[in-house]
C-alpha cells in the first residue's frame, strides 16, 4: 500500500531518528507535530512534515486519508505478557472478593498452580487457537508488538508447550512478538523448595529450550513463598552463559534487593516495581550510565485489578529513568490486554502526563523488547505499526474522558487492519 495521511491533528512520537529510548524529562518531550502528514510505501513510513511542506501525490497513485481532528499515535508495545494460557480464573476473583489474599488463594492450590494444571491438560493445537484469538484481539485495540511469557507449564513437557505456541504465533502474528521463558514461576508441589525447582530449570529445561531456538529473554518471580534472590542469581548466571538476557518481576509485594542484583547482571527489565525504595531507584539511575538501561516496568491494570499499591510513575520518570508501561496480561491478577487502559491509568493512578504514558507504552515499551529499531516511534524505516484515533481535542482526552474509545482505525504492516 501507498497512503498519504494529511491535516492529522498531532502526529505523535515523530523522529526523524529516533532514539533508543526517552527518560525523565525527554519523556514530557515525545514530540508532537500539529498539522501534519505522514507517508507509508508497502509495511514501512517513509516520511513526515508539517502540512506545508505536504507532497503533491498524483492522483490514483496513492490513498489519500484525512485525519482532520485525529491524532496518529505509534501502536501500543505490550512489554509484559502472559497471553499463552488456558483457562480463566474467574472463581478465584469470587474467592478475593470474600476476603481472601492473593497468598491466601494461593495456598488453596489456586493462582498460578491452577493455571499450571489445566494448561498441562490442553493439547498444544488448543492452546494455540486460543492464544491466537487472544492475540488477534489486542491487535484490534492497537498493540503493534507484544513480549509473551511462559510460566503456567511448571514442567518440562508443558513448558515447552507454551514457547512452542508462542514461536507458532511469532510465525502467523501480524506484529512482533519476543519469547520469555518465565522457568522460576512457582515451585511445583513435587518438588521440596524453590531451590531444587531452580536446580531443574537450570540444568533440564534452559539449555533444551535455547536450542531450540524457543527463548528470547528468561524470567522469575523473586518474591517471598516464590522464588529467592540467590534461585534468581543461579538462574541469570545460567542463563547469560547461553548469551540469553533477563526480565524479571520484582518488588510486587516485598522488596528483596531483586533490583540491584538484576541491574549488576544488566538485567533488560524490572517489572511490577509495586514498591520500591530509593536504593532500587539508585541502582536503576547507576544502569543509565552503561547506555543499555534496564527499564523499570509497571503494571498498573495488576495494581488496578488487586487493588495493590501503582507503582510510583512520576517519582521514577523525575528521578530520570525510562519508565515503560505493560499490561501484564494473565487469567488471574491481570485479564485485559487493553493497553489504552493502561495508558490511563499511568495518568489517573501514577501521576504521569499523558504523553509521558504514551511515550512509555510505546519507544520505551519497545526498548524493553529490544525493538525499539522496528516499532515504537512515527520514523522512516520503521514498520507502519499505528493507530487513527477518533477526534479529540487534546490528548489529554486520553485519560479524562475515560469511558471513550481513543482508537479509531490501527494500521499493521502499513494496511488498514480489520481483523
Amino acid at each position: 500500500m501507498r497512503a498519504l495521511f494529511k491535516d492529522i491533528k498531532g502526529l505523535v512520537g515523530c523522529y526523524e531518528n529516533s532514539p533508543n529510548f526517552v527518560a525523565g524529562e525527554n519523556m514530557k518531550n515525545f514530540p508532537v507535530l500539529k498539522n501534519a502528514w505522514m507517508e507509508v510505501v508497502g509495511e514501512k513510513i517513509i516520511g513526515f512534515g508539517s502540512m506545508s511542506t505536504c507532497p503533491k501525490v498524483p492522483s490514483g497513485k496513492a490513498q489519500i486519508i484525512s485525519c482532520t481532528n485525529r491524532y496518529i499515535i505509534p501502536s501500543w508495545c505490550d512489554s509484559h505478557s502472559h497471553l499463552v494460557y488456558a483457562n480463566d480464573r474467574a472463581g478465584e476473583f469470587l474467592d478475593r472478593l470474600r476476603g481472601l489474599s492473593y497468598e491466601e488463594i494461593a495456598a488453596k492450590g489456586g493462582g498460578i498452580l491452577n493455571s499450571a494444571r489445566a494448561l498441562q491438560k490442553l493439547p498444544e493445537d488448543d492452546l494455540f487457537d486460543c492464544s491466537l484469538d487472544r492475540l488477534l484481539e489486542i491487535v484490534k485495540l492497537g498493540v503493534g508488538a507484544l513480549e509473551i511469557k511462559s510460566g503456567y507449564g511448571l514442567t518440562l513437557k508443558a513448558e515447552r508447550k507454551m514457547l512452542r505456541v508462542i514461536k507458532r504465533l511469532k510465525q502467523v502474528s501480524p506484529i512482533p512478538i519476543r519469547a520469555t521463558f518465565l522457568g522460576c514461576h512457582a515451585v511445583p508441589a513435587e518438588f521440596n523448595n524453590s531451590s531444587d525447582y531452580t536446580d531443574h530449570v537450570i540444568s533440564d529445561m534452559l539449555p533444551q529450550f535455547v536450542s531450540e531456538g524457543l527463548v528470547d529473554y528468561v524470567d522469575a518471580f523473586c518474591e517471598t513463598g516464590y522464588f529467592s534472590k540467590e534461585d534468581v542469581t543461579r538462574l541469570i548466571d545460567a542463563a547469560s552463559k547461553l548469551k540469553i538476557k533477563c526480565k524479571v518481576h520484582v518488588n510486587q509485594f516485598n522488596i528483596l534487593g531483586g533490583v540491584k542484583l538484576c541491574v549488576n547482571r544488566g538485567a533488560l527489565s524490572v517489572d511490577h516495581l509495586e514498591i520500591i525504595d530509593d536504593a532500587d531507584i539508585a541502582a536503576l539511575k547507576e544502569s543509565l550510565t552503561s547506555g543499555s538501561p534496564t527499564f523499570p516496568v509497571a503494571l498498573p491494570l495488576c495494581s488496578h485489578f488487586l487493588s495493590l499499591p501503582y507503582t510510583p510513575g512520576r517519582k521514577l520518570v523525575d528521578a530520570g529513568l525510562p519508565l515503560a508501561l505493560a499490561t501484564d496480561q494473565n487469567p488471574g491478577t491481570s485479564p485485559s490486554g487493553d493497553m489504552t487502559e493502561v495508558v490511563r491509568l499511568g495518568s489517573l493512578k501514577m501521576g504521569l502526563e499523558p504523553i509521558e504514558a504514551i511515550a512509555a507504552a510505546t519507544l520505551n515499551g519497545a526498548a524493553a523488547m529490544e525493538l525499539e529499531d522496528k516499532v515504537g516511534s512515527i520514523t522512516p524505516g520503521k514498520l507502519a505499526n499505528f493507530f487513527v484515533t477518533r477526534e479529540m481535542s487534546g490528548l489529554e482526552e486520553i485519560p479524562y474522558r475515560f469511558n471513550d474509545v481513543v482508537v479509531d482505525k490501527v494500521y499493521v504492516n502499513g494496511e488498514l487492519w480489520v481483523g
